[in-house]
């Protein structure tokens, strides 16, 4: 995520960066049925065993998502009507269960739902609290295939963070009946039924049919346009906070960044125009993360450019939000954030924290990436580095606590940015340029199409290093105040 925290602080010239409705169960249907169907073909999920996760409860908004089941591939057929502002859909989901359950229970928004099959069965349920129930029982590692037909007004979602740049997660209607998403740390629930936490990531197929004239961007590779219907996938694992989609009246803009990755930028004429220069770095800041952490770890990039304060690292499709002041400071700015978000398709999209009680695990990273950029490109000093973070780091741990432990209702904000990044840096100090970078290429390389934890963090770092910085590390997550030195040895 964008680093939006109340520090917009200076390193010397460095600017650091209830509602319940009834499932209907099929169209014109008044009552719940179970109907079987005679000719369902037989599946073979092995297709999308990529999609394999091991879903894990999380504990700082365990309201989301669920353990009881993997979701391996979300299909999702959407049409969107400017006009009534409408979206319609058909998600068809491949689920592991991972539990023997009577029913399966998946994160939604109160569309009007228009029908549900479970392996070609119709099958009923009910939307309460943003929850989808399925009545049907499923039975632990057997697959099934579930259908689900909808359609209403998109509505958003709070977010639960007290940053001066809220704005609600989920799906958003413009004022001109286009749409744009922004979901960490949930939210994808707003457009699609899905299992909305960070360690169940699946494989996608995303269809989107639009008027003539207007253009559907989302996450993934783009796999062809057919008349006014834009086709997506993606064929590395993603977390339901990385997806995206928008609706608009888009320019398209291509290049190719290092080793020939596709590259598209998706912009309003006009409206974008200063925005352009910084689009276009950036083959050069894929090229600089490359050297630092290794190949870029998709197929294809891009950026879309919405309505927001906001960005997000959206995987493949970073969204970032196009609502800056106009100032040429304020546009360089814009452009070290977009390569915040590119460093994040390393950490954070192919490396995947296992819940949010290690959201440091992106940001941290990410944030170092940027400001080690801004230092290089500044010719800036290991002093000042130093000296900014110490500060920044005292500031953040007294005002929202230590990073190892975030609280709920202050998501993303400044401690999980800056206080890993300080801890990043003095390990960094202790291993030396090469040793550092070593790891880092290592961490991302190794543990590609992962969800991660702290404890594997630290024992990868041990491992990797021939060196205990187990205490380094836990006190850095967990302690009030700005850690004293810890020398490693």
């Amino acid at each position: 995520m964008r680093p939006r925290a109340p520090l917009a602080l200076l390193l010397g010239p460095l600017l650091v960066a209830g509602c319940t409705d009834p499932v209907v169960p099929a169209a014109g249907s008044s009552a719940p049925t179970t109907t079987p169907s005679p000719t369902v073909p037989a599946v073979d999920y092995t297709a999308w065993q990529a999609g394999r996760s091991t879903p894990v409860a999380d504990g700082i908004y365990p309201a989301r998502g669920t353990d009881a089941l993997d979701v391996l591939h979300y299909d999702l057929e959407l049409d969107w009507a400017p006009s009534t502002k409408t979206l319609t859909g058909t998600a068809t989901l491949r689920i592991r269960p991972t539990k023997d359950a009577p029913d399966l229970v998946l994160d939604f928004m109160p569309y009007q739902v228009d029908g549900v099959t479970l392996d070609g069965t119709t099958v009923t349920g009910a939307v309460a609290k943003e929850k989808l129930t399925v009545t049907a029982p499923v039975v632990t590692d057997k697959p099934v295939t579930l259908v689900v037909k909808y359609h209403g007004r998109p509505r958003t979602t709070p977010m639960p963070s007290h940053r001066k740049d809220v704005e609600d997660l989920g799906l958003t209607v413009t004022k001109e009946g286009g749409l744009w998403t922004m979901q960490e740390p949930f939210g994808a629930f707003t457009w699609y039924p899905s299992n909305d936490q960070p360690s169940d990531e699946a494989l996608y197929d995303i269809r989107v049919t639009v008027p003539a004239g207007w253009t559907a961007i989302a996450s993934g590779t783009a796999a062809g346009q057919s008349g006014n219907t834009f086709t997506y996938r993606s064929t590395d694992p993603v977390a339901t906070y990385l997806t995206t989609l928008a609706v608009g009246k888009y320019q398209k803009l291509t290049a190719k960044g290092p080793r020939g990755i596709p590259l598209t930028y998706w912009y309003r004429k006009g409206t974008d125009d200063k925005l352009l220069p910084y689009l276009k770095k950036s083959p050069q800041y894929l090229t600089w993360l490359e050297k630092k952490f290794g190949p870029y770890p998709f197929p294809s990039g891009g950026v879309v450019v919405v309505d927001s304060e906001s960005g997000m690292e959206t995987q493949q499709m970073i969204t970032m939000g196009r609502k800056i002041e106009n100032t040429k400071a304020r546009r360089e700015r814009w452009g070290s954030d977009l390569l915040h978000e590119y460093a994040h398709q390393w950490f954070g999209d192919s490396v995947t924290p296992t819940t949010w009680s290690d959201v440091w695990l992106n940001e941290g990273w990410a944030q170092y990436a940027q400001d080690l950029h801004t230092k290089e490109t500044r010719h800036l000093s290991d002093a000042s580095l130093d000296r900014y973070l110490r500060d920044a780091d005292a500031a953040m741990r007294k005002k929202l606590g230590p990073p190892g432990k975030p609280n709920p209702k202050n998501f993303a904000e400044g401690n999980v940015y800056l206080c890993p990044e300080a801890m990043l840096h003095e390990i960094h100090r202790q291993l030396g340029d090469k040793a550092f970078f070593a790891l880092a290429r290592a961490w991302v390389q190794e543990q590609r199409n992962t969800q991660q934890d702290r404890a594997s963090f630290i024992a990868f770092v041990n491992k990797q290093t021939g060196r205990d910085f187990t205490k380094l590390i836990n006190t850095w997550l967990d302690s009030k105040t700005t850690p004293k030195p810890i020398t490693v040895t």
